[in-house]
């Protein structure tokens, strides 16, 4: 535990001291500061869209597998890539998109020649904040799956047969039985991949330079300062990363332990 939160509270409270060692809460005006704010949002956008591509592709692969039987040799070998995807991030998986998408990418040049679509007509797409959609989907989907997939096997056959016995249709059981029950573990599952996506660094530092999300803003500030009258500004970001860190982990475990209820 120490191992985790010494860092944390020395990265945290140095944004609470000047240069000096003196004690100020001067720094805290970074956060209005446009490049911030801009960094903020642009984490915000990016975790935003690839939590909810993530949860609904993942949701559906989760509904395809829940046919197959758990012990089976193609549920084994998904779940097993499912886990390994997951981790699947950094320097390795920003190369095979540059190899796949980049400017010369394989799959660039070959919709070039092949059908006149240019990928990066207006500028190398992958190397932008939006173009950080794609592999952070990629890592997502695979998160989401191991994160949501306990949830729909926990969903009892008996409960379908029982709806069918009362009249109810398929739609009507979905609607009404199923997608309520699950909604919670679904919503949880949605910021874990939020907060999966919001404290990423390798990755996207492999891909952009400099700016655009939280991550590689703090890495510009501790390099070079680059807000004008204010010191450990890196500090105050990661105070910023804290506590919406904290307000959306502390939203999912309400959510978990309320899909709980129903999964003993």
């Amino acid at each position: 535990m120490l191992f985790l939160a010494v860092p944390a509270v020395i990265a945290v409270s140095s944004g609470f001291f000047t240069g000096d060692g003196a004690f100020t809460l001067a720094n805290l005006a970074a956060f209005a500061d446009p490049s911030v704010l801009r960094a903020f949002g642009g984490s915000f956008g990016l975790s935003a869209v690839s939590a909810v591509l993530g949860a609904v592709i993942g949701a559906l692969v989760c509904w395809a597998l829940a046919a197959l039987r758990p012990d089976g040799l193609v549920r084994s070998m998904i779940d097993a890539a499912a886990s390994v995807l997951a981790q699947f991030g950094g320097v390795m998986l920003a190369f095979a998109f540059i190899a796949t998408i980049g400017v010369q990418g394989l799959v660039t040049t070959w919709l070039v020649s092949a059908a006149g679509v240019d990928l990066n007509a207006n500028g190398a797409f992958l190397y932008t904040v939006p173009g950080l959609v794609l592999p952070y989907v990629y890592f997502q989907v695979p998160l989401m799956v191991l994160t949501f997939m306990p949830a729909l096997e926990g969903v009892k056959t008996q409960w379908g047969e029982a709806a069918a016995t009362l009249g109810a249709s398929r739609a009507t059981y979905w609607c009404r039985i199923a997608l309520p029950v699950l909604a919670p573990a679904f919503w949880g599952s949605l910021l874990l991949l939020f907060a999966n996506a919001f404290s990423s660094f390798a990755t996207a530092a492999a891909l952009i330079s400099q700016g655009g999300i939280v991550p590689l803003t703090i890495r510009a500030q501790l390099t070079s300062e680059t807000i004008i009258g204010l010191q450990n500004v890196a500090g105050v970001l990661a105070l910023g990363m804290v506590v919406v860190m904290a307000v959306v982990m502390g939203a999912y475990s309400l959510l978990q332990r309320r899909a709980a209820r129903w999964q003993r």
